[in-house]
């Protein structure tokens, strides 16, 4: 296969850089199938001790957020809101949120972004940690969506019992989001906060 010539970037020749970007833009364009392989290891590669793998987690998450009728954005970000799980233990929910951030509405990503923060509040008492960690972002015009989202997406989704839908339901969406043009602020929409869809009165 042709290579550029350089060996430093900084020697590099606009015929090399005219030359590798139709090459970056098929590799951007194959981001998609590149999560959507990460999100597959979850099934096996997963944390001990849950009742059920960490895929299944998301699955069930982005299963529950589309029965209660919330857009692409909310269902994929549920499905994905923890695919740094594998990677990045320790901030997983900003290396999902970095994934998603040039695709989705800025409401969303800052929930991705935030909700390990938010999460604490179900668990993190029985460490001896502070269990209010949320408080410090109240001042966000996104904390509401962000505690909702834990409370009826994410905490609730880790029921071996629940009918969950396969990843293949939600693959057409997940590539929609990623072709998607990257920061187009249509998509970003800053500053608007739309919330999570009204529960249906049959999950009231």
């Amino acid at each position: 296969m042709k290579t550029v010539d350089f060996t430093a970037m900084k020697d590099g020749s606009r015929e090399d850089y005219l030359f590798l970007q139709p090459l970056e833009e098929d590799h951007i364009r194959g981001t998609a199938d590149r999560v959507l392989r990460e999100l597959q290891l979850q099934e096996s590669e997963t944390l001990p001790g849950y009742k059920i793998a960490r895929l299944t987690h998301g699955l069930q998450a982005a299963t529950r957020a589309w029965r209660e009728g919330a857009d692409v954005d909310w269902v994929v970000a549920a499905l994905l809101h923890d695919i740094g799980d594998g990677l990045a233990p320790q901030n997983h929910d900003r290396f999902a949120a970095e994934i998603l951030r040039p695709y989705l509405r800025e409401e969303v990503v800052w929930t991705v972004e935030h909700h390990a923060a938010f999460q604490m509040y179900y668990y993190a008492h029985h460490y001896g940690w502070n269990q209010h960690e949320r408080e410090k972002y109240r001042g966000s015009p996104y904390f509401q969506s962000c505690v909702e989202f834990c409370e009826r997406w994410d905490q609730s989704s880790f029921d071996p019992d629940y009918e969950t839908a396969p990843l293949e339901f939600f693959v057409p969406m997940v590539r929609e989001v990623f072709s998607r043009k990257a920061y187009d602020p249509a998509i970003r929409q800053e500053g608007l906060v739309k919330g999570l869809p009204l529960l249906p009165a049959n999950l009231i």
